[in-house]
């Protein structure tokens, strides 16, 4: 029987054809964005390629939000765009027309400048430590464990988390080095155990739950230590330079002790509430973890062979990071694994995820730095200060620091952020009558390891969380300003009195 001639379309038809309609807008809508913005008049103050570099960023961080195509083809995308039209967007008048200067080498260079920087590097290694996991069946051996004491609930394995996180990071002053390096490792066996798989819609059943809970107990314990993050002590030595104010190890840990206390011990159970696991309770699980111990048997000598690296790694991150680059001391240990054959040269080449990880970190570095290498970020310092022209003090010094906080969508890299920010707000508050400035300074550099949580990129073990299949583009986006606002809200509702009484 023929069709009517006004027939509808199946419903799958339509489906589909809205579904490449709404992919097609999202595709187009960072350039719209990024044009949109192009066509907006320079702002006071500010050079053309400046600003033109700004739109282009914009874009691609839209493009992030959305993902019409993989993260890393979104910031490869903006590198290159910025380096084929460096001339507008990149490089200064003045620096054109510098005798010897060449224009092509210096866009290439800027443009791969993120592949050189210690991070990406500790964050690919990271997922190599992983991939010794799980050749070797330690991180199944350490995930079973966990399971069987504490695998029958999913918000007490959060917790198994959250602690083991809290217990290293006085003693790693890398967070990527520590998530990346021990606790991902370990974690990423867990799922599995519940057939909860990454890229798959069984990533809720647990997954993405335990890898929600790892990133934002990291930031957590990030902002508890002085010790924990890497950026903590050069904002150290910065407070001391720009206001003179000594903060000592103590001091650091007190200031922040009831809000981190209060964020540690409530964080696994909000996660529970707002992405909740679809496995809560599970009797079996457990039993079946102890079986699966017997059957692994003892320790294989590659198993006692990477615990040794491991422990070794964790050793020069806590203290020999004066003779040694974090980083470094990870790449030695994946040349350990591939000489002595837990890893082989296959394992390396085909890890789809941490080369994907490595290029689209990489790219958004260098993006990162040019917002500060074009003058952006110190422009935006200044017209701050004029805007904060005779407002009240405490307003001034809670506006300030709203801003430091929201201003890390700007960056991917905490470091970054406290090298081109935080002497732009202590200078700034210290020439506002009124400010308490200990206090000041103490809620700047307590914020630096929780604001990592609001994006993907926000801190070094963001990449790897996000990377690892089970945190989707949107819920990572969604969660994070979820997240992102009550730690900054509990800053100042907790942080700010407590340390005002301090002070």
């Amino acid at each position: 029987m023929k069709p009517l001639p006004n027939s509808r379309k199946p419903a799958k038809a339509v489906s589909m054809t809205s579904g490449k309609k709404n992919r097609l807008i999202m595709l187009f809508l960072p350039v719209i964005v990024a044009v949109l913005l192009l066509l907006i008049p320079v702002p006071h103050g500010l050079e053309p390629y400046s600003w033109h570099f700004f739109a282009v960023f914009v874009g691609v961080i839209v493009g992030l939000i959305f993902e019409p195509l993989p993260g890393a083809v979104i910031g490869l995308t903006g590198v290159v765009v910025i380096a084929l039209f460096s001339q507008w967007l990149l490089f200064s008048p003045t620096e054109l027309a510098s005798p010897g200067f060449n224009q092509a080498t210096q866009a290439f260079q800027w443009a791969v400048s993120g592949f050189d920087n210690s991070t990406v590097w500790l964050i690919f290694a990271a997922f190599m430590f992983a991939a010794g996991y799980d050749k070797t069946q330690f991180g199944r051996r350490l995930a079973l464990i966990l399971v069987k004491y504490l695998g029958r609930r999913s918000l007490t394995l959060g917790y198994a988390i959250t602690f083991a996180d809290l217990l290293l990071a006085p003693f790693t002053p890398s967070n990527t080095a520590r998530s990346g390096g021990t606790i991902y490792p370990i974690i990423a066996n867990l799922p599995p155990l519940y057939d909860s798989k990454p890229n798959d819609p069984s990533a809720r059943r647990i997954g993405s739950y335990l890898m929600w809970v790892a990133i934002t107990a990291a930031c957590i314990t990030s902002s508890m230590f002085l010790s924990a993050l890497a950026p903590n002590l050069l904002a150290l030595a910065l407070v001391k330079s720009v206001v003179g104010f000594n903060i000592s190890w103590g001091m650091w840990f007190l200031a922040f002790l009831p809000l981190g206390l209060l964020l540690i011990l409530t964080m696994p159970l909000l996660a529970y509430w707002f992405y909740p696991p679809q496995v809560k309770f599970n009797d079996e699980v457990p039993r079946w973890a102890s079986q699966e111990l017997e059957k692994l048997g003892k320790l294989s000598r590659n198993e006692i062979m990477l615990m040794v690296f491991v422990i070794c790694a964790l050793l020069m991150w806590i203290f020999a990071t004066a003779w040694i680059e974090p980083a470094m001391a990870a790449l030695l240990i994946v040349v350990l694994m591939l000489w002595t054959g837990i890893l082989n040269w296959n394992d390396i080449i085909s890890n789809k995820a941490a080369w994907n990880t490595f290029a689209w970190f990489a790219t958004l570095v260098a993006l990162a730095d040019g917002l500060a290498k074009v003058g952006f970020i110190v422009w935006l310092g200044k017209e701050g200060a004029q805007l904060l022209h005779g407002i009240d003090p405490q307003v001034s010094a809670v506006m300030l620091l709203v801003a430091f906080y929201l201003l890390h969508y700007l960056f991917a890299s905490s470091t970054a952020h406290t090298t081109a920010l935080l002497p732009a707000m202590l200078t700034t508050a210290a020439s506002i009558p009124g400010i308490n400035m200990p206090v000041f300074c103490l809620m700047m550099v307590t914020s630096l390891g929780v604001m990592g949580i609001i994006t993907p990129y926000g801190t070094g073990p963001s990449p790897i969380y996000y990377g690892s299949g089970y945190l989707p583009t949107k819920d990572y986006w969604r969660l994070g300003t979820i997240f992102g606002a009550i730690f900054l809200i509990a800053l100042m509702a907790i942080g700010y009195p407590w340390m005002t009484m301090m002070f």
